[in-house]
C-alpha cells in the first residue's frame, strides 16, 4: 500500500511532479534505444511507447512514495553524466533521438525515382559492356584484407544504437568511414582503371567514382550486405539492398536518427517489385542522398 501522501505541500507537489518530468525527459530514448522498431504505418512510434513506459514508471514511484523520485533522477542523470564523460550515450544522444523522431515523423520526404530502372532493370548500353566487366572481375569481398578493414570500421561509430537497429548500424558506422576519408583522385587521360578494394585501402582511400563504388560494394557485402553499382551518365555509385517496405522504413529511421546534422529533408531510393535500395554514394553526406542523374546505362548485381 502506498504511504500517505497528503502531508506534502503544493510547493512540493510542484517539485516533485517537476523531478518526474525532468527523469522521463532523458530515460525515454535511453530506454527506447534496446526497444524493437515500431511502426503505425509510415509512423516511427517507438520512442512514444519509451516514453509512455517511462512515464508510468515514474507515476508508480511517485504513487508508492514520492521522494523515490529523487533517487531516481539522481541515478539517470549521474548515468548519463558518467557516459558523457567516457564518450557513450549522454545528453547529445538524448537531444539527437528527439530530433530524429521529429524529422523521421514530420520533417523528411521520401523520393521515389522514376528512370529506366523502373522499365528496363537489365539494360546494357553496347559501348558500357567494358565498364561492367572491369567493375565486375575487381569487386571481391572475400579478400582477408577487405574483411579485416570492413569490420573494424564498421564498429566505428553508432555501437550505443547496435541493440535497436542490429546489422543497420554496422553498415551506416563502414558507409560514414568510408565516405568521411575516401579522397577523388582522376584516372589516367588516357585509360579506365579499376583499382581492386584491396588497393584502394591500400593506397590511403585514394581513387575515382568507380573505385569508391567497387571499395563500398565489397566492404559492404564482406560484411553481410546485399549491394550492386549503378552506371549513370559520367559516373558509378553504389546502392544498398534495404529489403521491403517494412525493412526500407527502419533503414530510413535510423538514417534520419544517425545523419540528423544537418536533418535529412529528403531521402531517395529506387524501388522495383517491392525491394528497396538506396543510394551509399560520397556524393550526398547521408546514405539516400539526391543521384546525379537519372541516365541509367547499367546494374551491376554483387
Amino acid at each position: 500500500m502506498p504511504i500517505d501522501q497528503s502531508k506534502y505541500t503544493t510547493i512540493q507537489h510542484f517539485l516533485l511532479n517537476l523531478l518526474s518530468l525532468l527523469t522521463i525527459l532523458p530515460l525515454a530514448p535511453y530506454i527506447n534505444r534496446f526497444m524493437p522498431v515500431i511502426q503505425l504505418g509510415p509512423w516511427h512510434v517507438d520512442l512514444f511507447v519509451s516514453i509512455l513506459i517511462s512515464f508510468l514508471f515514474t507515476r508508480l514511484l511517485l504513487w508508492i512514495f514520492r521522494p523515490l523520485i529523487i533517487p531516481a533522477f539522481v541515478l539517470v542523470a549521474g548515468i548519463l553524466i558518467f557516459n558523457q564523460l567516457t564518450g557513450r550515450y549522454s545528453f547529445t544522444n538524448v537531444l539527437n533521438d528527439y530530433q530524429g523522431v521529429v524529422q523521421g515523423n514530420w520533417g523528411t520526404r521520401d523520393s521515389k525515382q522514376l528512370d529506366i530502372l523502373s522499365f528496363y532493370p537489365r539494360k546494357v548500353e553496347t559501348y558500357v559492356d567494358k565498364t561492367v566487366r572491369g567493375i565486375r572481375e575487381k569487386t571481391d569481398y572475400k579478400d582477408p584484407i577487405v574483411r579485416n578493414f570492413s569490420v573494424k570500421h564498421s564498429l566505428e561509430y553508432y555501437d550505443e544504437y547496435f541493440p535497436k537497429y542490429g546489422r543497420i548500424v554496422r553498415y551506416l558506422s563502414l558507409y560514414r568511414y568510408i565516405r568521411e576519408n575516401f579522397k577523388y583522385v582522376n584516372d589516367s587521360q588516357r585509360d579506365e582503371y579499376f583499382a581492386t578494394p584491396m588497393e584502394t585501402i591500400q593506397n590511403g582511400m585514394g581513387g575515382d567514382c568507380d573505385d569508391h563504388s567497387i571499395l563500398m560494394a565489397s566492404c559492404l557485402e564482406s560484411i553481410g550486405a546485399r549491394m550492386r553499382i549503378v552506371l549513370i551518365r559520367g559516373h558509378a555509385y553504389p546502392e544498398l539492398y534495404c529489403g521491403n517496405k517494412e525493412e526500407f522504413e527502419t533503414m530510413k529511421q535510423a538514417i534520419i536518427l544517425l545523419f540528423n546534422n544537418p536533418p535529412v529533408k529528403v531521402l531517395y531510393y529506387h524501388e522495383m517489385n517491392g525491394e528497396y535500395w538506396i543510394n551509399m554514394d560520397y556524393t550526398a553526406r547521408n546514405p539516400g542522398g539526391r543521384y546525379l542523374n537519372d541516365k541509367v546505362y547499367a546494374l551491376i548485381e554483387m
